[in-house]
């Protein structure tokens, strides 16, 4: 039986508070350049109803000495291998941005083994064959930063200290490589619902961008908007937690 105590799980799982009577888990995958620690104020506001799974992709923080993931296949390889142990239960799924791709990936993984999840919950990111430019991982290192303070959500104190970019570049430079040569290999649509969340401002995957999710599913699709750019997010933990939870409930009831 799996311990409900607040703890890292598994290498490639980490989760931040106790959960026991959660029917549901909320699988979190974070975005280019994330970890797993930017789902603990989401895992705050759903505790203890939804247990919050957040994955850890190798090469940052406690998987820090890791190689980093050079394709989406191999994030989505690891997050299966993370979340074995997990599949007995009801499981919905929420990424962000490059975390929306590896999402959707795992979902199609675990609908082709049996067992879909609960939902699927998108944010941040064009629908699949939609994919992105091709460019910003081959920047230098200071082009790759000025992407980085274009789409907000880093502390400018970080970009600006030599040191700190040296920690965390090269993990952002993989992810930007593995989402920017992923290509949709095709495949029937999801048989769960879709729900796609937005910042009304993002400039990289407006409202009207996220509506294309529909397509990828024959279930139910549902959109929502809030107000900000590409990370609303950091600044609507409380209103995204609200709408989690009643989208979530609605499923299990």
């Amino acid at each position: 039986m799996v311990s409900h105590a607040a703890h890292i799980t598994t290498e490639g799982i980490q989760r931040f508070h106790s959960s026991p009577g959660a029917e549901t888990a909320l699988v979190c995958f974070a975005h280019a350049g994330g970890a797993a620690g930017y789902y603990r104020p989401l895992s705050a506001a759903l505790s203890p109803g939804i247990d919050v799974l957040a994955i850890q992709y190798p090469g940052r923080q406690n998987r820090r000495t890791e190689p980093l993931a050079g394709t989406i296949d191999q994030l989505v390889d690891d997050s299966m291998e993370a979340l074995a142990p997990w599949t007995h239960r009801p499981l919905a799924l929420f990424g962000h941005s490059m975390g929306a791709v590896v999402a959707y990936e795992v979902a199609g993984r675990l609908t082709a083994a049996g067992g879909p999840p609960l939902t699927l919950i998108v944010s941040g990111c064009r629908a699949p064959g939609e994919e992105p430019g091709h460019e910003v991982h081959v920047r230098d290192d200071d082009g790759l930063v000025a992407e980085i303070r274009r789409l907000g959500g880093t502390d400018t104190r970080v970009l600006d200290d030599p040191e700190m970019r040296a920690l965390f570049l090269p993990a952002l430079r993989a992810d930007y490589r593995a989402v920017e040569t992923y290509r949709h290999a095709g495949g029937p649509r999801l048989p769960c619902p879709v729900l796609a969340l937005a910042g009304d401002t993002d400039p990289v995957a407006s409202p009207a961008d996220m509506r294309h999710w529909a397509a990828w599913t024959s279930a139910r699709f549902d959109l929502l908007s809030f107000d900000g750019g590409h990370f609303y997010l950091a600044d609507r933990y409380t209103a995204v937690a609200s709408a989690v939870r009643d989208h979530v409930i609605a499923l299990t009831r």
